[in-house]
This record gives C-alpha cells, structure tokens and sequence, in this order.
C-alpha cells in the first residue's frame, strides 16, 4: 500500500551533546537553570551550566547548526557570566529557525555530589520554558562516577545530553 503523493511523514533528526567544566572556589553552582548551593561552582566563562550547555550542543547538532562555541564564543565579553538559560533559549531559536521543532530532550550529570533530586522539577521547568515545549518531554538524571576519574576526584562535572528534533 503506497502513500498518497501530498502525504510527508514528518523528519526526526537527533543529536548528543557532552560538556565539562572544572569545580572552583569562589562561584555559584549553577544547574540547570537551578542555584544550588554547594562549597564550590563550576569554572567557566558564562555561568558554566554544565548540563544547560551540554544540551545546547545536543539541540545544534540535531539541528545541524554547529555547536555552542561558534555561536557564544568564550572569548566574547557579551557571554561573559551569562545566564547559560538564556543561550539555551537563544539555542531554541536558531533551531526553529532552522525549521526544527524541539520535541524530547534527555540529560545526565555526572557528579559526585551534591545530589540535584531536589532540583529536578525547577530544571525541568526552566529547560521546558526555554525551549517553549512540554515539561513532560524534559528528562534530567545523575549518576557519580564511582570515584574514578576527575568527576570522582570531586574536581569538575561533566554531562551528556541527546535531543530529538522534528524538521517542518
């Protein structure tokens, strides 16, 4: 049984991010759009949400529109401590410019500590409100690293993300 010839099933495209940012004395630790308070932040030029910026390149590269660096590049003082939400949402618009409509987005930390259970839901939601989709299709969770590496050393934070994107 063949399609009608006007019939276009809608295009998906996906993509992974991963970011890394050290710990640091001194700064805020920002999460997903989340203060939470712990003894250290993350070192970075912008407000170095790991788990924000590694979704931003999720959703440029589903998009097939570069990554974070060519668009918000550290060596501009225009993102210098920039609120890493506010180029999320500058990141839902290229790609709707694109022609792509957000539609699912999955993030895992990797941490030690502090434990972000209680941050979730607000993550979920500032995510959702940046991209203008479903807090339902917002997916966010954390594992440790088993004390290995310099996640488990307790000296940075690292984070993978995948984005589904539908084209028209």
């Amino acid at each position: 049984m063949s399609l009608p010839t006007w019939y276009r099933a809608p295009e998906y495209h996906a993509g992974i991010g991963y970011d890394v940012h050290p710990l640091a004395a001194g700064r805020k630790l920002v999460l997903g759009g989340v203060e939470i308070p712990y003894a250290l932040g993350l070192k970075g030029h912008s407000d170095a949400d790991v788990l924000i910026h590694a979704l931003m390149d999720a959703i440029l590269g589903a998009a097939g529109a570069g990554d974070i660096g060519e668009h918000f590049p550290d060596t501009s003082r225009k993102y210098k401590g920039v609120s890493s939400l506010l180029l999320l949402t500058r990141v839902g618009q290229i790609a709707a410019k694109a022609g792509f409509t957000v539609v699912n987005v999955d993030v895992v930390l990797l941490a030690e500590e502090p434990r972000i259970k209680p941050y979730k839901v607000r993550m979920r939601g500032n995510i959702a409100g940046a991209l203008g989709m479903d807090e339902q299709h917002v997916n966010i969770k954390a594992t440790t690293n088993e004390g290995l590496g310099f996640v488990g050393a307790k000296q940075g934070m690292a984070a993978y993300a995948v984005a589904a994107l539908r084209k028209g």
